[in-house]
């Protein structure tokens, strides 16, 4: 094992701290660098120990890109990235991994590197490597734009039909996602080919460019978009279709306790509370109230169960509620699935102690071999156990609801839905 101490002397002077900056920087890409080797064995390890064993090839490496992904406390999703980059470096990319190791080169700038070149074969990839870092001559002043740039294209000159390829593979990952934004606001983001996205931020600027009611362009065009997808005019009442989480005290306006949106997070009590008004302002929408209780001591939900295999879609809204996001450490990802800590196969119970929501890739990476999961309640608090097949062990928490106060052991789960 290693360990590292660094101390910063509080009399240092500035040019001594920028010193120690610069340091630091290196000695964060050097570790990357070996945290790359060190991934690479193990994938090898592994791949070597599961050929021994008998395993066949199409179920060889599965849970390890999760693996790798929780001992960096990443999200699992992020393992194929860890190990591929990992593997390119060590194995395909030794001028990038030369300038990683050196210090002068940030991982993530590697990363842009990999990424860029991930269509290429063996031989093409080893050919932009060593033109890339002769072209570079030790990437002195080179932004992530041109780092990107550079290697983008390389890699069209190198072999043009296998980024065309690619681009039209791309188009199967196209999507519609949203992040919180500050101040109650939401981001709303369009994964789409560039002819269509190109094509539809030129007709909200089109429309913006003839507007003339005083509002910014920026503002123009936000309308217009929602305007044309939902139908509605921006001004009018929210069509919601949505769980609204919050304590019956912030319902009843006794306090200010945050409301939570799933796939969103938490809401201002204002902004819940007017959320819930326009949607009653609306004589099409209609509301419905679940109530649901939450241990004295430390606030979750409590526990429901059912005989049956599946879960019920009750117990499944319960389990959504309660761990809001994939349970699986350090992963945010949306609730897929909701599945046994304990297998059914294994005696284990469908109940809101031994369900937990999941996403896709974290259920599927828990059944690989090796891996073990449990859960516990002490004291109402719902926690799993994640074993890895290397004894690794990792705990997830579910979050506390909203509401800070117990003194109402309730929570008001309110669902509009429009007419």
């Amino acid at each position: 094992m290693f360990e590292f101490m660094f101390d910063v002397d509080p009399e240092a002077s500035e040019k001594e701290l920028r010193t120690l900056v610069e340091r630091f920087e290196g000695l964060k890409s050097k570790a990357a660098a070996a945290q790359a080797r060190a991934t690479a064995l193990w994938a090898a390890k592994r791949a070597a120990a599961e050929q021994a064993a008998g395993v066949p090839a199409r179920r060889r490496g599965k849970g390890l890109t999760a693996e790798i992904a929780l001992a960096r406390r990443d999200a699992p999703a992020c393992g194929n990235t860890h190990l591929g980059m990992a593997r390119a470096l060590v194995e395909e990319m030794p001028h990038t991994m030369a300038a990683l190791e050196s210090g002068i080169l940030s991982e993530y700038r590697a990363l842009l590197v990999v990424r860029e070149s991930a269509c290429l074969s063996v031989q093409d990839r080893l050919t932009l490597d060593a033109e890339l870092s002769e072209l570079a001559q030790g990437f002195h002043g080179w932004g992530n734009r041109r780092v990107a740039a550079e290697a983008k294209a390389i890699t069209a000159r190198l072999d043009a039909a296998a980024v065309v390829e690619r681009n039209n593979k791309a188009v199967k990952d196209r999507c519609v996602t949203t992040r919180p934004a500050p101040n109650g606001m939401v981001y709303v983001t369009f994964l789409m080919p560039l002819a269509q996205g190109i094509g539809m931020y030129a007709a909200l600027k089109r429309e913006a460019d003839v507007c003339g009611d005083g509002r910014s362009r920026g503002q123009v065009m936000c309308d217009t978009a929602y305007e044309r997808i939902t139908g509605r005019g921006s001004t009018e009442p929210a069509e919601v279709h949505l769980n609204l989480v919050m304590a019956d005290t912030t319902f009843s306006g006794r306090d200010d306790c945050p409301a939570v949106v799933p796939g969103y997070g938490p809401v201002p009590a204002a902004v819940a509370r007017q959320l819930i008004g326009d949607a009653l302002a609306d004589e099409q929408a209609k509301a419905t109230l679940r109530r649901l209780y939450r241990h004295p001591k430390s606030g979750q939900l409590v526990a429901m169960e059912s005989a049956a295999r599946i879960f019920p879609k009750g117990l499944a809204m319960f389990i959504g509620l309660r761990d809001q996001t994939c349970r699986t450490p350090y992963c945010n990802a949306e609730i897929r699935h909701h599945d046994h800590a304990t297998p059914d196969r294994d005696g284990g119970q469908t109940s809101a102690l031994n369900g937990l929501g999941l996403c896709e890739a974290c259920n599927y990476a828990k059944e690989a071999p090796g891996w073990k999961v449990n859960t516990r309640d002490g004291d109402g608090t719902h926690t799993a156990q994640f074993v890895t097949p290397t004894c690794a062990t990792y705990y997830s928490i579910a979050p506390p609801p909203p509401g800070t106060r117990i003194t109402h052991h309730t929570i008001d789960l309110v669902t509009f839905e429009a007419a």
